[in-house]
C-alpha cells in the first residue's frame, strides 16, 4: 500500500523476527547498541537469520540507538533497556557502532515520542560518523521531518503517525527535495 503512495524505497524496521516481508525494498537489521540486553544484540538475529536469507531482501546492519523521548517507549519496555540522554554517550555509541561494522546508524526516540530526536544530537552524531543516518520517533509532521533532514538525517522513519494521517507520507516526501 505504501508503494502506491510514494516512489521512495520502502525499508522495513522489524520489531521482531516475524515481521519480515520480501515485498519491501530492504530491511534494517537492527542491533540495539544503546542497550545491554543480549537478545537484542544477537539473540533475535539468530532466530531471524534463515528467514532473512530465504527472503533475499537487502539488509543493512544498523546500529540502533534509543534516545530518550520524554516518555518510556514501547522499545524500552519490550527490550528492557534504557534510552540514552547524554550527548557524549550517544555520540560515542554511534562511533562504536560504526567501528563494529554497522552499515547505518539509527537514532530513535520511540514510537509516538512526545519529543523527536533533538537536532543537536543529529548534528553531533552526523559529524562523527561516515555512515547513513536514520532518525525516527515522534516525526509526525513535514516540519519535524525537514528539521531532522536539515540537521543531517539521510533517512526518516515514520511509524504510527501514518496510522493517524495516511497522507503524511506524501507531505514528508517533499522534505527531501
Amino acid at each position: 500500500s505504501i508503494k502506491k503512495l510514494s516512489k521512495k524505497p520502502v525499508i522495513l524496521f522489524p520489531g521482531n523476527e516475524t515481521q519480515i516481508s520480501k515485498n519491501a525494498d530492504g530491511m534494517l537489521l537492527l542491533n540495539l547498541i544503546s542497550g545491554r540486553n543480549p537478545d537484542y544484540l544477537i539473540g533475535k538475529h539468530v532466530k531471524a537469520a534463515k528467514t532473512i536469507v530465504r527472503s533475499k531482501i537487502e539488509t543493512w546492519h544498523t546500529g540502533y540507538i534509543l534516545i530518550h523521548g520524554s516518555k518510556i517507549s514501547t522499545t524500552q519496555r519490550v527490550t528492557k533497556t534504557e534510552a540514552l540522554k547524554n550527548l557524549d554517550e550517544i555520540v560515542s555509541t554511534a562511533i562504536a557502532g560504526e567501528l563494529l561494522g554497522s552499515k547505518a546508524i539509527y537514532l530513535e526516540a520511540g514510537s509516538g515520542a512526545k519529543e523527536e530526536v533533538n537536532t543537536n544530537i543529529i548534528k553531533a552524531v552526523k559529524k562523527q560518523i561516515s555512515l547513513p543516518l536514520f532518525v525516527g520517533g515522534g516525526i509526525n509532521s513535514y516540519l519535524k521531518a525537514k528539521k531532522a533532514i536539515s540537521a543531517g538525517a539521510n533517512f526518516i522513519v515514520v511509524g504510527n503517525a501514518l496510522e493517524k494521517n495516511i497522507y503524511l507520507l506524501t507531505e514528508i516526501e517533499k522534505a527531501f527535495k
